[in-house]
């Protein structure tokens, strides 16, 4: 008796692949799963049923599909590529997420609904060749679909030799047409694109510290932080912020590759040692398309030279870049310090614990904080980020006593505000602060003050989108909001949401439930947010279906209430927020 063999058919074969996984997954796995899924539920997976394909299986980074026709495989491809390209132009590239795809016709054997053999092996090894964003295919879907796609051509790679595979692959790769819907936006992101990066950038590695002292590991990151402060004062020259260099600390990194990262033609890297009353400070300025060391120094000076050490650090660095950036306006107002030394030491350390966002570091900074004022009370900066970081306690609901907390920050930036009004820090938080009371005018003072004294400081940027869209100035905080993004690629996620409520407000209601749907774990409010943009985009299960989230997480949502913690300057824009909230069917 015969016994069946496996079926055999012949089949159009999708293999894809996600670059940098492992990169973006150390760096946010949280966020990186995230994102990950919301592109295949919105694009990828929409993508494979329209064309008419069918997902055999995934894994973390890829997946394998098959499809009736070659035609159908190229055109998801197509779709899937442009449309991520879309998609990561509001990204910085360090956060890009991008795909190789290869497509392939060949025989497969078919078993438990899932399929093997050659023809798989051939896409598998075909994804691989491809570019990240691209897709080469097989001669056999080249000689299937001929010239039958418009908007797609080939470029012939030749024969090419691959893993496993015996014999040699004639490989093309597909050159398609950008989406003529999408021209004008792309067109705009490149003009913005090209605007940025004619400025000179920089990324400032974390120092490292050669004391062999544990302990001195703050006093490093905190002087690696003073050094990008003072360079991020300079408006012609892009500086990205400690966040995202910060990723790479007690890393073994190439220049090369942490400049294509963030996108940078300069890296600063160098070292610190603190004994006793000594310092000694070396840094290396590299351009990193040549991987060529264009500037050194090292500075061997007693410890209460530390701000001059910054000065000089910074004039070098800013003169020896093209065009001499700005090198003559370093002559600022200049900035009180202080001249105790352990006062400084602590507020290096309160700075970095603040950063961890952790309610236990959080106390130990406001300790560290109050040393320094007693060590001296006239340190403006130490007053500035006692304020800064009560202020973080108040808003993870740290403190015990609510409007206490709110009333040491407003006292607290009042004394930094009468001993220095040249810290960007004071007026950032002073901004955010008259925000809060719906005081527009002084908001907007402040704000102006603090970019003016640190225009590449990513808080600062960001917030300068957020007040803009508050103002009713909305495309203008778009603009704004994507800078920050760019000067710090991983940047909280937060930014989202200030991008999420522009596009709102802009009436970008596409873009908008595009960027609130990248917060990994949405509130109440997030959840209101979306439920109010797709009701102006007249989806009413999806708005729903928020609306259901909403009162699952705050059964007492009304809103009336939820608007008073909204800081609208224009009736306009209050009630296009409500007209949303109230259409999603959320209670008045």
């Amino acid at each position: 008796m015969d016994v069946p063999g496996p079926e055999r058919r012949l089949a159009a074969v999708l293999a894809a692949d996600m670059v940098g996984y492992s990169r973006l997954m150390e760096a946010d796995e949280r966020g990186t799963l995230a994102r990950l899924k919301t592109h295949r539920l919105e694009l990828i997976d929409p993508a494979i049923t329209k064309n008419h394909g069918r997902i055999i299986k995934t894994t973390g980074d890829g997946m394998l599909v098959e499809f009736r026709s070659v035609a159908d495989a190229v055109q998801c491809a197509a779709e899937v590529q442009r449309r991520m390209a879309r998609r990561n132009a509001d990204v910085s590239p360090a956060r890009w997420m991008q795909f190789r795809i290869g497509v392939n016709l060949g025989d497969v054997i078919v078993e438990d609904n899932d399929i093997f053999g050659d023809g798989v092996n051939v896409a598998a090894r075909l994804e691989v060749l491809a570019e990240p964003g691209g897709i080469c295919v097989s001669g056999a879907v080249r000689d299937q679909l001929g010239d039958r796609l418009d908007d797609i051509t080939f470029e012939d790679l030749g024969e090419q030799s691959v893993k496993n595979i015996t014999r040699p692959i004639r490989v093309f790769r597909v050159r398609f047409d950008p989406d003529p819907k999408a021209a004008p936006g792309d067109a705009k992101d490149a003009a913005v694109a090209t605007t940025i990066s004619r400025k000179p950038s920089i990324a400032v590695l974390p120092l490292v510290n050669m004391s062999g002292d544990p302990e001195q590991e703050f006093f490093a990151d905190g002087l690696t932080e003073d050094i990008i402060t003072e360079l991020s004062r300079f408006r012609d020259l892009l500086v990205i912020s400690r966040n995202s260099t910060f990723m790479h600390k007690g890393k073994a990194v190439k220049v090369q590759e942490v400049a294509r990262e963030f996108g940078v033609e300069y890296v600063l890297e160098g070292s610190v040692r603190k004994a006793g009353g000594r310092i000694r400070v070396t840094v290396q300025l590299i351009d990193a398309e040549t991987d060529r060391h264009i500037w050194a120094e090292r500075y061997d000076r007693e410890l209460q030279d530390i701000f001059a050490i910054q000065d000089e650090m910074t004039r070098a660095i800013v003169a020896t870049l093209p065009g001499r950036v700005e090198a003559a306006t370093h002559d600022r107002a200049k900035r009180k310090n202080t001249d105790n030394m352990a006062a400084y030491e602590c507020v290096l350390t309160a700075r970095v614990l603040h950063h961890r966002s952790i309610r236990e570091d959080n106390a130990e900074a406001q300790r560290l904080l109050d040393r320094a004022l007693t060590l001296d009370p006239n340190y403006a900066h130490a007053h500035a980020w006692k304020a800064c970081v009560v202020g973080q306690s108040w808003i993870y609901g740290w403190c015990a006593d609510n409007d206490a907390a709110l009333q040491q920050v407003a006292a607290e930036l009042e004394i930094a505000l009468a001993l220095d009004d040249n810290d960007s820090d004071v007026h950032r938080i002073l901004a955010a602060l008259n925000l809060t009371r719906d005081d527009h005018d002084k908001a907007a003072y402040h704000q102006e003050r603090a970019l003016a004294l640190n225009p590449n400081y990513d808080l600062v940027v960001v917030q300068q989108g957020e007040l803009l869209t508050w103002l009713g100035r909305p495309e203008e905080g778009i603009d704004w909001i994507k800078k920050a993004m760019r000067l710090n690629p991983y940047h909280p996620e937060r930014f989202w949401s200030h991008l999420g409520r522009a596009c709102y407000c802009a009436e970008k209601y596409a873009e908008a439930a595009e960027a609130f749907s990248r917060i990994t774990r949405p509130d109440h409010t997030h959840h209101a947010s979306l439920a109010a943009t797709f009701a102006q985009m007249g989806n009413a299960v999806a708005a729903a279906a928020h609306a259901a989230e909403v009162l699952k997480r705050e059964p007492k949502f009304s809103v009336a209430s939820y608007l008073t913690t909204q800081h609208y300057k224009f009736d306009g824009d209050r009630q296009r927020h409500e007209a949303g909230l109230l259409k999603a069917g959320l209670p008045a």
